[in-house]
């Protein structure tokens, strides 16, 4: 289980906004995060992280400590170990789809596998600029499970898929996030989506 109660000053376009987070994640289990543009959505990602500090705030993992600002505790992003699902997708620019996954595990067969169920397996050896909208969004999926992670952070990983394949990915990854055992909390613009899918929602105001 992931704990996290924490309050970070956000400047947005009408000044300053206070988000503030008192959940808790059930591990194994997949969370949907949606709310207002501006809210904190994907900053609450960052936090989690690692990658961002709030003012004040406490996250644990199980029995271990990630963040207590009171007491100096704040564990960096390796030492968390999170797969992160990028919304603008972060690919290397020189690296190809293989080499993306290859810089994240020396696993082959985990390799072939997750390039068979992004349908990336035939474009291997291409790099970012050759591949679609779509298909980078898939990338950048398959790329933040390359890691086995306990805990992945997904913000709008559907956005540039259409229907058809957004359903069908769905459908591996609800599988594959057993398999793995991961606890993992999507950002989505649309509070419809995935409804069928998520254990628990958090909105963020």
């Amino acid at each position: 289980m992931i704990s996290i109660t924490i309050e970070k000053d956000l400047k947005v376009y009408k000044g300053r906004h206070i988000l503030k987070v008192d959940h808790q994640f059930s591990a194994g289990g997949v969370t949907k995060i949606y709310g207002p543009s501006g809210a904190g959505k994907t900053t609450l990602l960052k936090i989690i992280a690692g990658l961002i500090h709030p003012e004040q705030g406490k996250i644990t993992a199980g029995s271990e400590t990630w963040l207590d600002t009171l007491a100096g505790i704040c564990l960096p992003p390796q030492k968390r170990m999170p797969g992160f699902v990028f919304q603008d997708y972060a690919l290397f620019p020189n690296m190809t789809v293989a080499g993306h996954l290859a810089y994240a595990t020396t696993d082959r067969a985990w390799i072939e596998r997750l390039l068979q169920l992004g349908k990336l397996d035939s474009l291997a050896d291409h790099k970012p600029i050759y591949l679609s909208g779509g298909q980078q969004q898939r990338l950048a999926i398959l790329r933040a499970l390359a890691i086995k992670p306990k805990l992945l952070l997904m913000d709008e990983p559907f956005s540039a898929l259409d229907p058809e394949t957004k359903s069908q990915l769905i459908s591996e990854l609800r599988i594959l996030f057993k398999e793995l055992g991961a606890t993992t909390l999507i950002v989505s613009h649309n509070p419809q989506e995935l409804d069928e899918w998520v254990d628990d929602d958090l909105y963020i105001a």
